[in-house]
This record gives C-alpha cells, structure tokens and sequence, in this order.
C-alpha cells in the first residue's frame, strides 16, 4: 500500500528528515482532501508545483527549509481554505468531517516554535522560507484573506511588495526579511489591524514608512537593512521642496549639495556695488572730493537758516 491509495488523508507531515527530490504533483488527484502538509527541514528540489493550488481544504502549507527554486506560483491564490476566514465568517469553507485535528504539529509562527494539538484546525499557516525562491511575490496571494501567517524569509525574491497586501486582513504575523524586495512599504499595510508580528529587514525597501498605529508599534529592528526613514526608526525624512504655507523659499537652491540662497547674495552683490560706486570717485579724484564736500557745505548752511 502506497500513500497514494490514502485518497482520504488529512494529515500529512514528513518534517525534518532526509526526503530529496521534488514534491509530488500527484497529491491533487490522489489526497484531494488534504488540510494539512508539512514537508518542512528537508532536501526537496525543483519548483512548487502549480497542482498544490488544486488542493481547496490546504489550511497549512509548510516546505520552509529546503532548496526549492523558481517563481511562487500565481495560482498561490486559489487554496480556498486559507481564502475564508477561521470561524466560517465568509461563509463559504466547511470541513468534510466537522472534526478539530487531533495531531501534534510543530509550526513557526511570529519568529517561535509553537506545538499546536486540537486548535490546528484553527490555523491558517503558508510558511516557504529559507529556499531560494525567487522573482516576485505574485499579488494573488493577497486573495488569502483568512491566512494569518505568512512566512517567506530567506529567499530571492525581488520587485515589490504588493500594493494590495492589506486585503489579508487576518494577517497575526508577516515575515519578509532577507530578500530583496524593492519599492516602498505599501500604504494598505497599515490596515493589517491584527499584525503582532512584523519583520521587514533586510531588504532594499526605500522611502517612509507609513504613518499608522500599528506599524509604529513595531520594533525598530522590524526595519533595518533597508533605506526607510520615519518612526519607530531615528532616521528621519528628508522633506524635499516642502515649506510652510504661506513662506517662500527666497530663491534658496541646491548646488553640488551645498544650499545656496541667491537673495542674499544678489543683497550683498547689489550693496558691495552702490557702495563703490559712490565712494571710489572719492578716493581716486581729487576734484570730485572737493565738488563733494562743497555741495555737503551748501546744503549744512540751507538747513541752518530753515532751522532758524
């Protein structure tokens, strides 16, 4: 008997030892009631297979801890199970046999190990951390709205964060750090009301982050490696042509990162200029000094004689 034959599996957890080659695309047709599949601390190969999606009743997907490769796929959207949220409140998913899992499961979850026994069946956990997946991080996995932890540290993946990341809106704990994730944190990821755990760094993440309770609430260690300014970091942001309503900026510009502000330099140009212009003829004429100081006479005698 192979475990192919166990059409009617639930559980299926072969964490932490020496499986190689790739995973199975089999399971759809042959463990179609899958909830939960640990393949976690092997030596698995090749890509997640796009047959995986197939499997609606997924409610924890864990293969963190291997080598696999490749883009995630986008079909990452389609386990249904994850999609609707725990307690039934989207009103779509119910389990086959209404039973809470009765096996012991060690799962990371918000940084630490946590053995889960009868409340697995509460669980909604994607863990692919430490392989070397790579490309982005496709915006159908923001689809998983019921999903309330997301683990995908440790691997290659670049461009942005999606834009619509906080549509997941069960999200207790994201892990993102040590990628190479570009771009700024998305706005919507302030509306992740239920985030108790964060962690960002290690990225190339720029610009600030985004002004919300819930994100300052985080340690600054949350954020480091990356080029971000604004709280709970002390580095702050830089307000670039940005001024106080109603003031001007007096022809202040940037020169080869010196600030130069021209209306005070054309002032001092203008007085330096007047200024010679009517004192050098003093210096060098000698007619012009007595033409000077004889109209200065005239005009000390007019004054008298108004005065008197």
């Amino acid at each position: 008997m192979t475990i192919r034959n166990c059409t009617a599996l639930r559980t299926l957890d072969f964490g932490e030892n020496e499986l190689v080659g790739n995973i199975p695309s089999w399971m759809r047709h042959n463990l179609p009631y899958l909830k939960l599949l640990s393949l976690r601390s092997n030596k698995l190969l090749g890509h997640i297979p796009e047959e995986l999606c197939a499997l609606s009743f997924l409610q924890v997907l864990d293969v963190a801890h291997n080598k696999l490769l490749g883009s995630l796929p986008s079909c990452i959207g389609n386990f249904s199970a994850m999609v609707y949220y725990v307690n039934g409140s989207f009103g779509n998913y119910i389990a086959l046999d209404g039973l809470s899992f009765i096996e012991n499961l060690l799962l990371v979850i918000k940084g630490q190990s946590y053995e889960y026994g009868r409340t697995l069946n509460l669980v909604r956990v994607l863990d692919l951390s430490d392989n070397s997946l790579s490309e982005d991080i496709p915006w159908e996995i923001t689809k998983l709205q019921g999903l309330q932890s997301l683990n995908l540290s440790h691997n290659l993946l670049t461009k942005r964060i999606p834009p619509n990341i906080g549509d997941m809106s069960s999200l207790e704990s994201l892990d993102l750090s040590v990628n190479k994730l570009l771009g700024s944190i998305p706005e919507s990821m302030s509306r992740l009301s239920f985030l108790s755990y964060l962690n960002l760094s290690s990225n190339q993440l720029t610009g600030k982050i985004p002004s919300s309770t819930q994100l300052q609430s985080f340690d600054a260690s949350c954020y480091t490696g990356n080029e971000l300014c604004g709280l709970p970091l002390m580095k702050k942001c830089n307000e670039v042509n940005q001024r106080v309503p109603g003031t001007g900026n007096n022809g202040a510009k940037d020169m080869n990162g010196v600030r130069v502000n021209w209306f005070f330099v054309s002032m001092t140009l203008g007085f330096i200029l007047g200024f010679w212009c009517v004192l050098s003829p003093l210096v060098i004429s000698r007619q012009w000094r007595y033409a000077y100081y004889q109209y200065l006479d005239e005009m000390w005698w007019k004054m008298q004689s108004l005065w008197v």
